[in-house]
């Protein structure tokens, strides 16, 4: 693993995993939260993915336009669904 990613704890690694699978969050917002650029999530999901989930998910975020701020509709203008509930430790949270 490179050292960019020994830094990271498993939990950020599943946060970012988690984030990356979102549609609606931006590559953007995963660097200004962990400082992974683009191509670091990407090498990430290929290191932590089984290789046909990889391919899944690279597929998807490739078709998906507003997984790049500079691409995104203006009216969206949050980096989740206001429904969504809290996650902690890949666990729901009761409310």
């Amino acid at each position: 693993m490179k050292t960019v990613f020994k830094n990271l704890r498993e939990r950020d690694v599943d946060r970012i995993i988690e984030m990356a699978w979102e549609d609606r969050t931006p590559f953007e917002a995963i660097e200004l939260q962990f400082g992974l650029s683009e191509q670091d999530v990407i090498k990430l999901m290929r290191i932590e993915l089984k290789p046909s989930s990889w391919r899944l998910w690279r597929e998807r975020a490739h078709q998906v336009s507003h997984k790049h701020l500079k691409k995104r509709n203006n009216e969206m203008d949050r980096f989740s669904c206001t429904q969504q509930r809290q996650i902690t430790l890949n666990k729901i949270s009761k409310r």
